[in-house]
């Protein structure tokens, strides 16, 4: 299945579908060097069958979760929750609640429970909240978080609000001062989208802990940043049954803040198919016209709801916009309530769930830590990144003890998410024929046009296929094809991806591929379609330079490869600061680095030259450099 949000960007006039794929020639230059960021309009291909959408949306649903750094899983610690303080009102309670959502990392937020309704057991909502200046104790005109929890506690839910990181209770790091993108805590997919959406996977293992929650019935509504949080836990949660991203859906507008913008997040996805992965659960798109969502009746829409029409579940998606600014206002939150009371109330009937006056408590009945000593082993934020790190390097070492089926289950994934990698078959890559044996190499629809220079030898049949790359291009790799060429192989060289961009823009990595990433995808490219010719008996790999790095990257999702050589450089794969500055990919390190990307080739033969000693041993390693006659030697013996 094709994906164009990177190649047809569109105005807002025309947000919904791209067109089809297109079988036309590639372009005349690749044109991967645009640089988007959140406001670039994004656009959403059609979807023909049930099983082509599902495919596409497990393949999002792990991308989300490897951006998070939460693939492969982390084990889930004891909650450990208090809940204590409880106010009693007309219709409900509100309680105080703290829990370790990882040990030593608290999650302060207040429990909104029914009066008067017997003991339940009562569905449950989650109501994570945007960046109001006073996080979930805002109460406005446009939007009243202790208002919401209010409104659903009386028509008989379980509500729980709780802080974003930074915000009120949440106190191990400000909000707004998270350690930026593109630093060393997003090689090891720590970001603060991450954590949030992580908070979110246990605020619901929290709630199904309480006995007066139906398990079985929870939901989700938020709006801003928090319909951000709504629209991915639902896209990677099932356990959200029913969901109303507020003000967020958006093919115009992503989001802008750390909150919202994961590492590698948006290179390949964009929220409206975010939002579409809940499908076919129920969910409500609230909207406004004086905001990023104005186009959300005609055009984001009608997106999601072609997802739903493929599982015959239509009438489970809804949309609604009123004239206003952004917001979660009255009006909003009487729809939410009105959705939510259909599917999880069985109650169609509107005109139940109008919302009531109600008095918000003061700021020290709802406040965690008022008056409270934080827990002794309440991590800093330094000490938490150190326990995130050690956690990351243990679960890699038991994998890797697992065995080969067990450690590929868990890490090709997270490695090929991580490169943000799509591995194509044979049929997907075509060649242009420049002449004089130049060839340019690509997948339609992509935007990508790789340079390359295929040499043959003398002779017919089939013969060995060697794929050479140099960091310079096909041209700097001449000399040493040509000694392959004269053993009587095939050689293909390439140029991979080269082009110098600059921006200041600090979520760069969430909606663009580093150069790294597409290197990788153009080594990935040119062996599928090296795999497709007839005149080809087996394929090796043989990276020069820097270029090893690459090729060692793009390894192994190439199983038919049955030889590699490649340069390390002197590369030191144990240095944060060396991927910082040579070999930049997000989430790589916490999806196992070389170390994964070694296991995962198997036992193939791996020659790694000009190496440290910081490879993983147990495969042929020289520390040396090898001469082109040393590496040909071994590639033809």
């Amino acid at each position: 299945m094709n994906h164009l949000s990177l190649l047809i960007p569109i105005i807002a006039a025309t947000v919904g579908f791209a067109a089809e794929p297109s079988s036309s020639p590639l372009p005349t230059a690749d044109l991967r060097g645009e640089i988007r960021d959140l406001n670039t309009p994004r656009s959403m291909c059609r979807f023909h069958t049930r099983a082509e959408w599902r495919a596409y949306a497990a393949a999002l649903r792990e991308h989300v979760l490897v951006s998070c750094g939460l693939w492969p899983a982390p084990a889930k610690c004891p909650l450990n929750a208090h809940i204590f303080g409880r106010v009693e009102r007309d219709g409900y309670s509100v309680e105080k609640v703290y829990f370790e959502s990882w040990p030593g990392f608290y999650v302060g937020g207040n429990l909104y429970r029914p009066l008067g309704r017997g003991k339940g057991p009562f569905p449950a909502i989650l109501n994570p909240h945007g960046h109001w200046p006073v996080g979930r104790l805002a109460d406005e005109d446009k939007g009243s978080l202790p208002g919401r929890c209010i409104g659903f506690a009386r028509q008989g839910y379980v509500a729980f609000s709780w802080d974003m990181i930074g915000y009120n209770d949440s106190f191990h790091w400000q909000h707004r001062e998270f350690p930026p993108a593109g630093g060393q805590e997003w090689l090891w997919g720590l970001s603060l989208f991450g954590l949030q959406t992580w908070n979110s996977v246990r605020v619901i293992d929290f709630l199904q802990s309480l006995p007066d929650v139906d398990a079985a019935r929870i939901g989700c509504t938020g709006e801003s940043g928090g319909g951000t949080q709504t629209m991915v836990i639902a896209a990677v949660d099932d356990r959200i049954k029913v969901a109303a991203p507020a003000v967020m859906v958006s093919a115009i507008m992503q989001g802008g803040c750390l909150c919202e913008n994961g590492p590698n997040l948006r290179q390949d996805f964009f929220n409206v198919e975010v939002s579409a992965a809940a499908a076919p659960r129920p969910q409500l798109l609230i909207s406004a016209t004086g905001d990023w969502t104005r186009f959300t009746l005609t055009h984001e829409f009608p997106a999601v709801r072609s997802i739903y029409q493929l599982y015959g579940a239509a009438d489970k998606v809804e949309a609604m916009r009123q004239d206003a600014p952004h917001n979660y206002n009255q009006t909003s939150r009487e729809a939410a309530y009105a959705f939510f009371g259909k599917w999880m109330l069985e109650d169609k009937d509107a005109s139940h769930f109008k919302e009531k006056p109600f008095t918000v408590e003061p700021k020290e009945n709802l406040l965690v830590w008022e008056g409270r000593e934080k827990p002794a082993n309440a991590h800093t934020a330094q000490s938490f990144a150190k326990t995130w790190t050690a956690n990351s390097e243990k679960q890699l070492a038991d994998a890797l003890a697992t065995g080969p089926a067990e450690f590929r289950k868990l890490y090709e994934p997270t490695l090929r998410h991580a490169l943000s990698l799509e591995v194509p078959a044979a049929k997907e890559v075509i060649a242009e024929d420049c002449g004089d044996g130049l060839l340019a190499l690509g997948r339609p629809g992509r935007g990508d046009r790789i340079p390359a220079k295929l040499s043959l030898p003398k002779g017919g049949g089939k013969h060995i296929a060697t794929l050479v790359v140099h960091p310079k291009g096909w041209l700097a790799a001449e000399p040493f094809a040509s000694k392959l060429v004269s053993s009587g192989q095939i050689v293909l060289a390439i140029d991979c991806f080269s082009e110098l961009r600059k921006t200041d823009d600090k979520f760069f990595t969430t909606y663009n591929k580093t150069d790294t990433q597409l290197r990788v995808q153009d080594i990935v490219t040119a062996l599928a379609w090296l795999h497709g010719r007839k005149d080809v008996s087996a394929i090796n790999l043989v990276g020069l330079d820097e270029a090893g790095l690459w090729c060692l990257l793009a390894r192994p999702f190439a199983p038919f490869v049955k030889k590699t050589a490649a340069d390390a450089v002197q590369f030191n794969p144990t240095s944060d600061t060396a991927y910082l500055k040579q070999l930049y990919v997000p989430v790589l390190r916490r999806a196992g680095d070389f170390r994964a990307a070694v296991a995962l080739i198997g036992s193939a033969p791996l020659l790694i030259h000009n190496a440290g000693d910081a490879f993983k041993p147990g495969v042929e390693t020289r520390h040396e450099k090898l001469a082109d006659d040393e590496i040909a030697a071994w590639v033809t013996k």
